[in-house]
């Protein structure tokens, strides 16, 4: 089957919908479908600040459609051997790898990014499809002869359901990657929800399943915003839920779908640490934070937005550090000379804006300021520079809130053990790294530290497909980690059988 082209689909909206404007639109039973949606929602450049696409926001009618749809292929697909899914991954996969430079493309123009953060981040999505193409290896289950004279027992893992995933703005495809592959391997239909400002992906997405042969209406999206997502949490045929975003909202997520009945995964905020001991190597350790802390413009779960800075090393580090922020250089995510590029939305600069204003209000020192900074000849886009704190109590709004933009605070303490309590006391656990050239030190930090996924003299310890990801405390809610080996567990639920065969004399047996 030939590839649909996301990029020319038109429907009927409003009449003051302009005609130069993508119509975008949900992805049900193998096609498009305009619905009959009364709210729409706007896409924009965020590098032009330009309105690029509008987006038909599903009515109660269009979920109902897409979970219906998922519900009538569940029985095929579930029946379908995990040998022939993992056949259609291994397709999808070649697809993804044929079509990345487009994928990322679309990812650039509407989040933002740059293209190569963009590629690289759907290669972290291309890893968990590669883990869910050994899903025949990974849904064997265990068996025990004679736990009874005659009797034998053994364990299966079986698939939910209908499966959904809600999923944030800052990766398009990569979090979504975390979800539906596994899930599809498992048995499972799905239903997506992406993120309304960034719907593009998805959409692609949809479209390379179906010409990898998926059947239709196992893999499905529905566009939309809070209406949408209450209806999906609600639905009574809907098994379980997957999410990626705000602690608020995980914690809404949690409740309401754990209220209904489903399985639920849902991954909220973070205030990832970096301790920097003074042994540091101190080059690589710039290189490291400066990457983790506005790379994707801080628009990531995993970014470093607070540096600890251990006895005597901060003076040193904030000096290289504020060097290496001033020097990074703002643009279009579509320019190869781009090192950061803007925030998603003009709402959202405001809201980081208002972080810096309120540190400088609090006492702590405003190093680098990049509340005003654009790329030369551009006073479009929604952009900021990076910005650099020193003397950051764990008192003010900048230590203690998830920011989510280009800002790094920095907080002094005198050792370890105080790096680590400031750490463990924090509400959120999803990252920590440390760096360091002693072992034992080391250690010790990875031991004792609270939270999910921890490095050493890395930039961002995100597990690999093959592990999970997934952090502690108000970072996750929900016992169950995401993707690799937690993620099967997730999607599918365990059987035991327990059996024996009568006694018969018969004269072929003795």
């Amino acid at each position: 089957m030939a590839a649909i082209s996301n990029l020319d689909v038109r429907n009927e909206f409003p009449a003051d919908s302009t005609s130069e404007l993508r119509q975008l639109t949900h992805f049900i039973a193998g096609r498009y479908t305009p619905g009959q949606a009364r709210d729409f929602g706007k896409v924009f450049n965020p590098a032009t600040g330009s309105h690029v696409a509008n987006v038909a926001f599903a009515s109660g009618k269009e979920v109902e459609e897409a979970v219906r749809t998922a519900c009538l292929a569940l029985p095929d697909w579930a029946d379908t051997t995990p040998l022939r899914r993992a056949r259609v991954l291994f397709r999808f996969k070649e697809l993804l790898e044929r079509d990345a430079k487009e994928i990322a493309e679309i990812i650039s123009r509407e989040h933002g990014k740059t293209v190569v953060d963009a590629r690289a981040a759907l290669q972290r999505g291309i890893e968990v499809v590669e883990f869910a193409c050994g899903i025949p290896h990974l849904l064997k289950g265990e068996i025990t002869e004679d736990v009874g004279r005659g009797i034998d027992s053994w364990s299966v893992r079986q698939p939910l359901g209908v499966c959904v995933g809600i999923t944030p703005f800052n990766f398009p495809a990569m979090v979504p990657m975390w979800m539906f592959p596994v899930a599809i391997a498992c048995g499972n239909t799905f239903v997506l929800k992406p993120s309304e400002k960034v719907p593009s992906a998805a959409l692609r997405l949809a479209e390379l399943l179906t010409e990898a042969g998926l059947p239709n209406g196992v893999f499905n999206v529905v566009l939309g915003g809070q209406d949408a997502v209450e209806a999906l949490l609600k639905h009574p045929y809907v098994a379980a839920v997957s999410f990626v975003g705000s602690t608020a909202v995980a914690e809404h997520i949690y409740a309401t779908a754990a209220a209904h009945g489903k399985r639920v995964q849902a991954l909220g905020g973070a205030k990832n640490h970096a301790v920097v001991m003074p042994d540091a190597n101190m080059d690589t350790t710039i290189d490291a934070l400066v990457e983790a802390a506005y790379g994707a413009a801080g628009e990531r779960c995993m970014a470093t937005s607070v540096v600890v800075a251990v006895d005597n090393v901060a003076d040193a580090l904030i000096q290289r550090l504020a060097k290496r922020v001033r020097a990074i250089r703002l643009g279009p995510g579509s320019d190869p000379e781009t090192e950061m590029g803007p925030l998603i939305t003009q709402e959202h600069l405001a809201r980081v804006r208002g972080y810096v204003d309120a540190g400088v209000k609090e006492g702590a020192r405003l190093i680098v300021d990049g509340r005003d900074v654009k790329p030369q000849g551009r006073d479009d886009g929604f952009y900021m520079g990076g910005c650099l704190f020193d003397r950051v109590s764990p008192d003010m709004r900048i230590y203690r809130e998830e920011i989510f933009g280009p800002v790094l605070s920095v907080v002094r303490v005198h050792d370890l053990n105080s790096a680590l309590n400031l750490i463990n006391e924090h509400k959120f656990g999803n990252g920590a790294t440390i760096f360091t050239q002693n072992g034992r030190v080391a250690r010790t930090f990875t031991h004792r530290v609270h939270a999910g996924m921890v490095g050493t003299n890395i930039s961002l310890p995100v597990p690999m497909a093959f592990h999970s990801f997934g952090g502690w405390k108000r970072s996750l809610f929900g016992d169950s980690h995401m993707y690799g080996p937690e993620g099967v567990r997730f999607y599918t639920r365990m059987k035991t059988v327990t059996n024996r065969w009568p006694e018969e004399k018969t004269g072929a047996l003795p």
